[in-house]
């Protein structure tokens, strides 16, 4: 590559990745666009997917080698210091992207030159026929949801506004990355794209979903999408988003609903997730949730203007949320 800053850098957060990996990696191997660099931060993996990683074929590759497991916001922060490229494309090492998903972007930014964050249609791995996500959606009564996700490929929206991107696929300018701090590493992983979500809404930035702009994931393929790690950790960051972010005239209005919902959840998931983990979960949630709402870290503080434009931002229909539709607003 030569000297100066590239187009995209993008990051991949390694654990344990296994032959995932090498799949992300040759799928941007395979990047129509070509000015991008790859950053891999691995989070001191134990299955060996470092060990013969072959980058060839990358205009450029850095990786990053920790010797401990920061999950993967602070991995994502990590990879975003040490970024050189004007825009960050976050990449799950469970996900393939397609060929032509940087430069799908790269017109994007083109066509939307005020917008500084972008969502990207996901596939199920596994399925082409079967929707992963069109940008995360979020319910009025602080509930996120992946837009689309298992819903049928005929059902893609078009392009519009969402609320935020998925992390595993999500278009970030660097520099409004940097000066929100990025993910809140206090999440480890799971919601940590939500909570940004909330605060780049509150702060006056769009999210934009690129139906052209594609990649294929696995979806919890290295951790496992009904184990108690996920469980405990989908549930307990869910409810810290939104404690944490509401703001307080929407989070007296909304509480209620919050909680009948986290209850309509567990009911309905208790069959096929492991019990405890969406309980504890879920009394972590409420335990630890005032604590970060109270820290000024990582907090935007809400006045009447953005409070309102949150607002619209948000999904009013219950329903929506229950079939994991899209909601994703014309432009």
């Amino acid at each position: 590559m030569p000297p100066g800053k590239p187009t995209f850098s993008v990051i991949i957060v390694n654990y344990n990745g296994g032959e995932f990996l090498q799949m992300a990696i040759k799928s941007l191997a395979g990047q129509s666009f070509r000015d991008f660099e790859l950053i891999v931060v691995d989070n001191n993996s134990e299955d060996g997917s470092m060990d013969s990683l072959d980058l060839s074929g990358l205009p450029h590759a850095n990786t990053l080698l920790e010797k401990t497991n920061h999950g993967f916001a602070a991995g994502s922060n990590l990879g975003a210091r040490v970024a050189r490229g004007t825009w960050l494309a976050m990449l799950n090492p469970d996900a393939v992207a397609a060929p032509d998903w940087l430069e799908r972007v790269h017109d994007a930014i083109a066509r939307h030159p005020d917008c500084r964050v972008f969502a990207c249609t996901q596939y199920d791995l596994d399925d082409p026929e079967q929707l992963d996500g069109s940008g995360d959606a979020y319910l009025l009564f602080g509930i996120p949801w992946r837009g689309s996700f298992q819903r049928p490929a005929s059902e893609l929206p078009a392009e519009g506004y969402c609320f935020s991107p998925c992390g595993a696929s999500a278009i970030y300018n660097r520099d409004l990355f940097l000066a929100h701090d990025g993910f809140d590493e206090r999440f480890f992983c799971y919601c940590e794209d939500v909570d940004l979500g909330m605060r780049l809404q509150l702060s006056g930035e769009d999210c934009i979903f690129l139906p052209d702009a594609l990649i294929h994931h696995k979806g919890s393929g290295i951790s496992g999408r009904y184990s108690y790690f996920t469980t405990f950790h989908g549930n307990r960051n869910r409810t810290w988003a939104y404690l944490k972010n509401m703001p307080l005239w929407l989070l007296v209005l909304t509480l209620p609903g919050h909680v009948a919902l986290l209850s309509y959840i567990y009911v309905r998931n208790r069959s096929r997730m492991p019990n405890t983990g969406m309980a504890d979960g879920i009394k972590a949630g409420f335990r630890e949730g005032w604590k970060l709402r109270r820290d000024p870290a990582y907090h935007v503080p809400a006045g009447p203007k953005h409070s309102l434009r949150l607002l619209r931002s948000m999904a009013w229909n219950p329903w929506r949320m229950a079939r994991r539709a899209a909601h994703v607003r014309p432009l």
